[in-house]
């Protein structure tokens, strides 16, 4: 009895954990199999793999220890393929492999079968803890904590003869989803020959041709093993002498566009519910399927002008441009420690490898099928991959590879297109995905909306049922609204308008206004500003018609406005030493005023409400312009929802003091166009104390945007920028802090002071509308957090809507009962 050791961990981890097969070989029992089978060669062949993998696996030998005098003799018989070589000269290399084994572990390749056993058992469960499988787990947030099993099970045999073999398949396109079958095999092959991509496979339909009956009854039990998982499978499979064995099947890992056309297809075949199909593709799937593709015609130019390099197996879609380089652990250390974009050139990867793959843009081997390592971990990690380039030379000594003459050496820019398969010299340009052209996307995405459109399917903190989470955006400008309209958004949670103060023909006036101090002077900027302001909220509630719109009143404090101190004062230096009259004076007055508006700390100074109630003309301004371009929308027949918030606020006498003002204005404006339209008039919560005194805000606020960004530094004491540089990396890493707070909301502190507001403001207001604008409303884990504590919605970045729309999906699902998929 030949068995095999195997892990058996939760989530599949393709290639990661290791392997031993034949065990239970030694010296008198291939005597015995050889006898049993009437075939030494296959015998004397299983016997040279036990010990090879003894050695590499077991003991963490160098592949080449084995590799290289295997290359050796073929070369000395004038052999190419090891389905050339003899029984005899399998026995001879098992003799060379055992004296291999002897010179680099010390002692004897063990003749006893119960410690072959032992040993590799050990080895399985060590493989738990090591670097490729914790590098894995690590991108794949996988716990350490769950450990593995190890299954022993006997031994079939693929490399009994050309009636014999093994292979990989997968019951759909693992990489674009398409209901084919994809697989490939080889015959007269044992074990892992198929993944490591060293022989050259055949497709798994030749089977048809080769072994009709044995590929109908593959057929038949792949589809049944489909059906009742009701997902993907990828099978692993043996021949033994003409009869099929199915060794092992899993939910096949695959790229973001085949997972996303597979759960939309299924459920379109009534093998899986709507919600189940919303389930179960993750966020990061989404993010991956709107990543950057090749441009076509800058790829044509590319082809034309002579820099197409050479063509492979296209085994994970998307573009990748990057420098060439051609072992993992060079790769990582370019990427991580050089900041280079990195691409992966190898023969063939191997698990070892995984960390350099992780690290890297892009994938690229000379060797290898759609079922290899490399196609398979790629295609899980959304990396773009080509294998299976025949054509290149890839030459590890010299640190480079070739084509018919053209030579590519390490660290030269290269660009892989994983879409096609085709490698080119150089750096090509990307464009980004469209997504109305991804169907089973957009369809997806239309189901996630009807889960959180469901009426009931929330209960908030108060018992009472409500619907799910918005998705909203934050947009500065007329075409980041279309883009987020486009994207699914229904509303702008943040509108920053001082960005538009930052534009080259306004800046100047922006500074005469903020020079000229109290009176007519600054009434004429502000004069000036108005029309620009007003010309930006028109585009604004035209791209939003029909949605709310929240417009945040001036928030920075002035100096961010007027030139670089040090800068001016550097200028003012060089004209007083070349003697230059011409403009001296001005400057020196720009400087002093500059000078005067010093803060210590400007974050904590005068900005927000307070740089409103300091100087309110600004604001008052920007409440005309809100309003005179909401009214002139509204006469053209455009719905119009504007909402003004007022930022920073820490105490409700602030809104006492300034929003009776605003709110006069906008009467004022309704007044004079003759038209009545619905508006708000809010505040951002990012000060702790407005969150612990919501209720009193609330009697003025009709709603509430949490600043999350602000509201985590004054919550933590931590200034961002500072912290992100110096020690936050370490906090995680050291495990003071879970995640970085400015990524993922702390739900134990700010999470806390947001529950707090949410419920004291709607105890005074019961209609208030709760909403996040920080960069947290992008973020899945913090939109859950949202979710629970009853944001009507999340606001984020026009590109992450479609994102965002999934996991507020799938917070709706997770806290209304249904499971989300574990599978990693």
């Amino acid at each position: 009895l030949l068995v095999s050791c195997r892990s058996g961990a939760k989530f599949s981890m393709p290639g990661m954990m290791n392997t031993i097969l034949n065990i239970g070989l030694n010296d008198q029992v291939v005597a015995g199999m050889i006898e049993l089978t009437g075939n030494p060669r296959f015998a004397w062949d299983s016997y040279r793999r036990l010990v090879e993998m003894f050695g590499t696996t077991v003991f963490g030998l160098d592949d080449e220890v084995f590799e290289h005098p295997l290359a050796e003799y073929k070369a000395s018989k004038g052999y190419k393929l090891d389905t050339e070589m003899t029984a005899e000269d399998w026995k001879t290399l098992v003799g060379i492999f055992k004296e291999a084994y002897k010179k680099h572990i010390g002692e004897d390749f063990p003749q006893d079968v119960y410690k072959q056993l032992e040993l590799a058992t050990k080895a399985v469960f060590e493989s738990w803890m090591g670097k490729r499988a914790i590098d894995y787990r690590r991108a794949t947030g996988i716990s350490d904590d769950l450990g593995t099993a190890v299954n022993i099970v006997t031994m079939v045999f693929g490399n009994m003869g050309f009636d014999s073999g093994t292979g990989v398949a997968f019951t759909r396109n693992p990489s674009t989803g398409d209901k084919k079958m994809m697989g490939e095999y080889l015959l007269n092959a044992q074990g892992e020959d198929v993944v490591a991509g060293i022989r050259n496979t055949e497709p798994v339909e030749k089977m048809a041709e080769t072994m009709p009956e044995v590929y109908r009854q593959f057929m038949d039990i792949a589809a049944k093993l489909e059906k009742h998982y009701k997902d993907m499978q990828d099978v692993e499979f043996t021949i033994e002498r003409g009869k099929l064995w199915m060794l092992q099947t899993r939910n096949g890992k695959r790229t973001a566009k085949a997972a996303i056309k597979i759960a939309v297809d299924m459920a379109h075949e009534g093998l899986i519910s709507k919600q189940e199909a919303v389930l179960r593709i993750t966020p990061a799937d989404v993010d991956m399927l709107l990543h950057p593709q090749f441009d076509d015609a800058a790829m044509k130019n590319a082809e034309k002008t002579g820099a197409f390099f050479a063509k492979g197996v296209n085994a994970s879609p998307g573009a990748a441009v990057g420098q060439a380089y051609f072992d993992a652990d060079t790769a990582e250390k370019m990427a991580k420690e050089h900041k280079q974009k990195v691409i992966m050139v190898r023969p063939f990867t191997k698990p070892d490898d995984v960390h350099g793959m992780i690290a890297s843009q892009g994938v690229l081997t000379s060797e290898g099928g759609a079922t290899s390592h490399a196609a398979v971990v790629a295609r899980q990690f959304g990396i773009p991959c080509v294998v299976g380039a025949s054509a290149i030379k890839i030459d590890l000594e010299k640190r480079q590879m070739s084509v018919d003459g053209k030579t590519v050496a390490e660290g030269e820019w290269i660009s892989v297109d994983g879409t096609t398969g085709k490698v080119f010299v150089g750096q090509i340009p990307t464009v980004e995905v469209k997504l109305e052209e991804q169907t089973e996307l957009l369809t997806l995405l239309s189901w996630a909306d009807e889960i959180c459109a469901t009426p009931d399917i929330r209960t908030l903190s108060n018992g009472q049922k409500t619907r799910g989470l918005q998705v909203w955006a934050n947009a500065d400008y007329p075409k980041d609204a279309r883009r987020a309209r486009a994207y699914g958004a229904v509303g702008i949670g943040l509108c920053r308008t001082e960005h538009m103060f930052f534009e080259p023909e306004r800046l100047p006036i922006v500074q005469r206004m903020i020079l000229a101090g109290p009176g007519e002077e600054r009434n004429k900027a502000l004069d000036e500003l108005l029309p620009f302001q007003r010309k930006d909220f028109d585009g604004l509630f035209e791209a939003m018609d029909g949605y709310p719109v929240i417009i945040r009143l001036i928030d920075p404090p002035l100096h961010e406005f007027m030139p670089d101190e040090e800068k001016l004062f550097e200028e003012i230096i060089t004209m007083r030493v070349k003697g230059e009259t011409e403009g001296l004076a001005e400057k020196e007055k720009l400087l002093a005023a500059i000078k005067s508006m010093h803060e210590s700390n400007p974050m904590m100074g005068l900005r927000g409400v307070r740089l409103s109630i300091y100087i309110p003309e600004i604001v008052a301004m920007q409440v005309r312009a809100i309003f005179e371009a909401a009214a002139d929308c509204a006469k053209r027949g455009i719905v119009v929802k504007p909402e003004v918030m007022i930022p920073l606020t820490g105490t409700v006498k602030e809104l006492e003091w300034i929003q009776p003002k605003l709110e006069k204005i906008a009467a004022d404006v309704m007044a004079e166009k003759g038209i009545e339209f619905e508006y708000k008039f809010g505040t951002m919560i990012e000060i702790p104390r407005a969150a612990i005194t919501a209720g009193e805000i609330a009697k003025l606020a009709q709603f509430f945007s949490f600043g999350t960004n602000d509201l985590t530094q004054m919550t933590f004491g931590y200034s961002r920028d500072d912290a992100e540089r110096n020690f936050l990396v370490l906090y995680v890493e050291q495990g003071i802090l879970p995640k970085n707070p400015f990524q993922t909301l702390d739900r134990d502190g700010v999470g806390r002071l947001m529950k707090m507001a949410v419920e004291e403001g709607r105890a005074v207001r019961p209609e208030l509308e709760v909403g996040i604008c920080g960069e947290h409303g992008g973020d899945p884990e913090s939109i859950e957090f949202c979710h629970i504590v009853g944001n009507n919605y999340v606001s984020c970045s026009p590109f992450r809507v479609p994102i965002a729309r999934l996991a507020a999906a799938h917070s709706a699902l997770k806290h209304a009962g249904a499971k989300v998929v574990e599978d990693k």
